[in-house]
């Protein structure tokens, strides 16, 4: 399988790509077009600082030392001093998925020439992507408007011979690792280290983070839902094509269209066509508003994060040498509030999820027995699965205050507003962790009520996930451990089994399900 080649600085980046080139489905490197503009963006630091033009961040302090000149022969070391005194993160550190994202990102930034950094520096980067030689970066500090300035200057650390790396699944020295790779510290030169330390990436990997895992939890969520519906009898009527059209939100037209070919040919909708219920719970009659808004907040998000890693988000930003632009690309607002939306879109899949779990465990749907289990009194069923899954909703609720809402003045004032939009993303992805373990409740309860419409068939999507499901986890026919349970539909949802199953037995027997919006709500 030939690896595709994605060119820094020049191609359109997009989250799939970027998830592509950190698993090394994807090479980047540097094309000859984006090279040239570099090196010549280079060229006019080095002639401004020749003629000692007075330029901020060049040739001047920073942040509230803006004033303060730097002369010809300390500019390298005040490159050198930036990137320590900026390194002051606390917290556990992100994953290597995301650091490894950040250095993606900075360098497609950095590639399009208007940051003035060295064509070096940006190899050496793209050589610890290449190497799996991954920075620790701590995961608090950044106020996200001078850039992700304290979790960019630890990124940066090890091009200098300092701070902490993972490689080969060992935490090691940077100066450990670049004797073992017989290489020595980089030199940093006037501007590099704000290039390097000024932007979003930290904000920008998490965004990434939250589109893919976000999307997964909302593909399982929009199945296992339509595996409940069939458990609980639930009436098709709302997912109607015509009913639909007549609110074209993008997102409630999607889940519609994808519930109804889960359910397409399904006996168990055909066996109650005639009952006397006049309508669903809100939890299964509006599937399609509900999912579908949270898919809409997703696809802001993709559109504002696909803007933002193929922006420069610098600064001051080098044109030429006669124009240098000092100004506020770096400032994360346009990201923070995204992705503070995509936290209560993630937070709402969890709620309803938790209200069909909860449905499905009342003696209110006949032919369920409650609890889900016959013998119940003996055996508590899955009453406290639902305990589980109410608490993680609970917690979701009191992360979704959205950290874009708020700003402390940073810099002696200079930096008198900011995004936050660091926490946005860190808060972001913990309501998606917990969301992950709510759907994977509801999968096992789904899964338990639709054993009950035995002998009747659903769908042949819906039996299909089903007849997997039960390959992983049995059916309970008394009280058991039931957390090794949950660990394996965590584990099934995480690794995206069942999407993957579904999509590849569908597009085998002929099955549209990858319908005419599936690419406007995919990564790539």
């Amino acid at each position: 399988m030939s690896i595709k080649i994605f060119h820094y600085g020049e191609d359109k980046l997009s989250a799939g790509i970027a998830l592509d080139i950190s698993k090394h489905k994807t090479k980047g490197i540097i094309s000859k077009t984006a090279l040239k503009k570099i090196q010549q963006n280079r060229s006019a630091i080095e002639n401004i600082v020749k003629k000692q033009k007075i330029v901020y961040g060049i040739n001047t302090g920073f942040g509230p030392l803006c004033t303060t000149l730097i002369n010809e022969n300390d500019t390298k070391k005040l490159q050198y001093n930036l990137l320590m005194s900026h390194s002051v993160g606390v917290g556990e550190p992100v994953s290597a998925e995301i650091a490894k994202l950040m250095m993606i990102l900075k360098v497609h930034s950095l590639a399009k020439g208007f940051s003035g950094i060295s064509v070096k520096t940006l190899e050496r980067i793209i050589w610890h992507v290449n190497h799996d030689i991954i920075p620790i970066v701590p995961s608090q500090g950044s106020v996200g408007a001078s850039g992700d300035l304290a979790p960019l200057a630890h990124l940066f650390l090890p091009l200098i011979g300092l701070g902490k790396v993972y490689h080969k699944g060992k935490e090691l020295t940077a100066a450990e690792v670049l004797e073992t790779y017989n290489l020595k510290p980089l030199e940093l030169g006037p501007k590099e280290g704000l290039a390097l330390i000024n932007g979003t990436q930290f904000m920008l990997a998490h965004a990434i983070a939250i589109l893919d895992k976000l999307q997964n939890c909302l593909d399982h969520a929009d199945i296992i839902a339509a595996m409940n519906l069939e458990a609980m009898m639930g009436s098709v009527k709302s997912f109607d094509t015509e009913l639909n059209k007549l609110r074209p939100y993008p997102g409630n037209q999607y889940v519609a269209e994808r519930i109804r070919t889960l359910l397409k040919d399904s006996e168990i909708v055909k066996s109650h066509e005639n009952c006397h219920r006049v309508q669903d719970p809100y939890s299964l009659r509006c599937i399609p508003q509900v999912h579908g808004a949270s898919r809409d907040a997703w696809l802001h998000l993709k559109e504002m994060a696909e803007i933002e890693m193929n922006s420069v988000t610098d600064n001051p930003i080098v044109f030429n040498e006669d124009k240098i632009v000092t100004g506020g690309n770096f400032h994360g607002q346009p990201i923070a509030l995204p992705m503070d939306y995509a936290a209560l879109a993630a937070a709402e899949i969890g709620n309803i999820s938790d209200r069909r779990i909860y449905l499905s465990l009342t003696e209110t749907i006949p032919g369920l027995p409650k609890l889900l289990m016959k013998k119940t009194g003996l055996n508590s069923g899955f009453m406290i699965l639902q305990y589980t899954s109410a608490s993680l909703v609970s917690e979701n609720k009191s992360l979704c205050f959205p950290a874009s809402a708020d700003s402390i003045p940073t810099s002696l004032g200079q930096e008198d507003h900011v995004s936050m939009g660091s926490v946005s993303g860190r808060k972001t992805l913990q309501i998606i962790e917990n969301l992950e373990k709510i759907v994977a409740i509801e999968l096992l309860t789904a899964s338990q009520g639709f054993d009950f419409r035995k002998p009747l068939k659903s769908g042949i999507l819906i039996n299909k996930c089903h007849d997997f499901i039960r390959s992983k986890i049995k059916f309970a026919d008394n009280d058991r451990l039931f957390y090794p349970d949950i660990d394996k539909a965590l584990s099934i949802i995480r690794t995206k089994e069942i999407t993957a199953l579904l999509n590849n037995y569908a597009a085998k027997i002929g099955i549209n399900f990858k319908n005419e919006n599936h690419e406007l709500f995919g990564i790539y």
